[in-house]
């Protein structure tokens, strides 16, 4: 997944084991997103309802949480040649005493114009502050230099927003100078140690007098990886005690050096804490009970010195704190005007007045609207609460109460609207993948008891299948053998046919061979009878010329009279020959016929049984290899059994 392309300030890159600890200390139910990616879980942070305190970043010990700052545009301009003037965070000179002023002699050698130090502008705001409460009777108002405060108000306690004192931060004070005083007209960078001033500066109750929100952290990153730095420059404008902002209750000390140590100024600090200050506060407002002339609250433990946007190694660090209690040092000791010590409350506030006069109070008063529409945390009521109980498999008020906080959340109660409002889901409740390992457990076992069993009855039938094998192993040889005596047989039957339809083709020829011979009787009788027809005639002729001679010719009658009878027996054999032979030519015939037909035969047989021999002998190799299978079949069936 993209995890850069999550809207929002804050998202959640690849480095997200989904720990929970995110969750819990985020002061938004709802601002976390629990999801399944690549089988398991991830905790996204949705941007439109996320406040951008900052917290997660501190509690993560996995850094899976990044934030966008406009470090990278701001440069990118710069080097295009953009006009762009700095408006300078106090507290970027309490993280940086050695090395500020080069960063910011580098940046203006890039192209930086002007350096106005935010600590004007807070000096400006604790004026319009101290005016606007005094011109509107205004009292029990919520500060607003923490774009985090604002957030939570408009976002989810948009009843506050009346309480918001409609000021502008010191931010947006030092900018509207600018513009409108200084008379500036370049684009407007903040140096910020703060991630949320992006949405001050995007809001359009702010009139866009900001171009950039540059972090300490994506600042100094930058500066090293590409050497940036000159000759030492600083703001130019002098300030006062608005340098004490970025500390905890610096807006509470400014009011009080004007107003008096009378003045009650609420001090708050810390996401959490700060965020169910405000629920408090806001059912005090409901119920018009006391409330203190000022809150001065911050979202960040130790303030804006240690903000979101600073480096977790400065946070890590008192070195700012000591910075700034020098710099606070210096401002009381600057003699008798608006900031000196030795001036009494009333007439500090009188030289306020005075530097200021030429200031109109209007140009530095703000908006505010209400941004809950589509943020609103659901509270389901007990009916849905406990269906959302029901589906984490807490059917008990003791399961409804156990209250671990290893889901991130305070409570279980807390957990279960959570789920309700579509953030989180029940696998996420280490109670609940708990009980359904223990159903799976028992499941387990249950199985485990079914299989014993089914082992049972398959030593039961295996007796019996054992016998079943030695027979069907024994029925196989046999078939095996009987396949190869009959393939053999087969072989031979098939041979003996082969001599058969041989002889029967041998004695066929002979056939053919007295047909021929009886052709040649045939004529040999034909000529014969010619002969004999012949041998008739002259004999005839002999015994007419015999009578003719009388006496003399007695003798040669006699002759011709035997002549005659030789011709008349030569002819009569002929003729029977020639009528035995016709009978024998059609027996011939006919055994030709049938000897023919008993080949065809033969030759069909003989083909049947050569693929009989063939399949007989492919069967007898198949129950071969059938009686190794069973062979294999009986000794796995044998381990089998041993087994189980």
């Amino acid at each position: 997944m993209d995890y850069g392309s999550q809207t929002g300030l804050v998202y959640t890159n690849g480095n997200c084991v989904g720990c929970n600890r995110c969750i819990s200390v985020c002061p938004v139910l709802t601002a976390n997103s629990v999801a399944e990616e690549n089988g398991h879980q991830v905790i996204h942070v949705d941007g439109q309802k996320c406040i951008g305190c900052g917290a997660c970043f501190d509690a993560c010990k996995h850094h899976a949480r990044e934030f966008r700052d406009d470090t990278a545009r701001f440069f990118d301009d710069l080097k295009r040649g953009e006009a762009i003037s700095l408006l300078l965070a106090p507290s970027f000179a309490a993280n940086y005493p050695g090395e500020y002023e080069r960063v910011l002699g580098g940046l203006k050698k890039m192209g930086v114009r002007h350096i106005i130090s935010v600590s004007f502008g807070a000096d400006i705001t604790t004026w319009a502050y101290l005016n606007y409460i005094k011109q509107r009777h205004f009292e029990g108002g919520l500060s607003q230099p923490c774009p985090v405060v604002v957030n939570y108000v408009e976002h989810y306690v948009p009843e506050l927003i009346p309480s918001l004192m409609p000021v502008q931060s010191p931010m947006m004070c030092a900018a509207i100078y600018v513009k409108k005083y200084a008379h500036i007209t370049d684009k407007l960078a903040f140096i910020s140690p703060c991630i949320a001033k992006k949405t001050e500066i995007i809001d359009p109750d702010t009139g866009n007098y900001v171009f950039y929100n540059v972090t300490f952290s994506h600042l100094m990153k930058y500066v090293r990886e590409h050497g940036i730095s000159g000759e030492p420059a600083k703001d130019e404008i002098e300030f006062g005690l608005g340098a004490l902002y970025p500390m905890p209750g610096g807006l509470k000390e400014n009011v009080r050096w004007f107003c008096g140590d009378d003045a009650f100024v609420r001090q708050v600090e810390g996401e959490r804490r700060t965020c169910r200050f405000l629920d408090d506060y806001c059912k005090r407002v409901f119920e018009k009970r006391q409330l203190p002339l000022l809150v001065d609250a911050l979202n960040c433990p130790q303030g804006c010195l240690y903000g979101t946007g600073v480096e977790e190694k400065k946070s890590a660090a008192e070195d700012a704190m000591y910075e700034i209690q020098n710099i606070k040092t210096k401002s009381k000791q600057s003699g008798h005007g608006t900031w000196g010590e030795k001036s009494s409350p009333e007439n500090r506030l009188h030289r306020l007045n005075h530097q200021f006069a030429q200031m109109n109070l209007n140009d530095f008063i703000r908006k505010y609207h209400d941004k809950s529409v589509g943020n609103q945390i659901l509270h389901p009521n007990s009916e849905q609460l406990a269906a959302v109980f029901s589906t984490m498999g807490k059917d008990t008020e003791e399961k409804q109460s156990i209250n671990c906080g290893a889901c991130g959340y305070a409570s279980c109660r807390q957990m279960a609207e959570a789920i309700y409002n579509g953030s989180n889901n029940a696998s996420s409740c280490l109670h609940y993948v708990k009980d359904l390992a223990e159903k799976e457990k028992e499941q387990a076992q249950m199985l485990s008891q079914s299989i014993q069993q089914k082992n049972d009855e398959i030593r039961s039938v295996a007796g019996g299948a054992g016998t079943d094998f030695q027979t069907l192993d024994k029925s196989i040889s046999e078939l095996a053998q009987g396949n190869s005596s009959n393939a053999g047989e087969s072989c031979s039957i098939s041979s003996g046919m082969k001599s058969v339809s041989d002889s029967c083709i041998k004695m066929k020829e002979s056939f053919e061979a007295i047909q021929g011979l009886l052709r040649h009787l045939t004529e040999n009788n034909n000529t014969i009878t010619h002969i004999a027809n012949e041998t008739t005639i002259l004999s005839l002729n002999a015994s007419i010329e015999a009578a003719r001679a009388g006496a003399a010719g007695k003798g040669f009658a006699v002759v011709a009279e035997e002549i005659k009878s030789l011709s008349d027996s030569s002819k009569n054999m002929a003729q029977g020959s020639n009528q035995n032979k016709d009978e024998i030519i059609k027996a011939i015939e006919k055994l030709y016929a049938e000897s023919d037909r008993l080949i065809k035969v033969l030759n069909e047989m003989s083909s049947k049984m050569e693929n009989l021999a063939a399949s007989t002998e492919e069967i007898a190799s198949s129950a071969v290899s059938v009686q190794q299978i069973s062979g294999s079949l009986k000794g796995k069936f044998n381990l089998l059994n041993n087994i189980a």
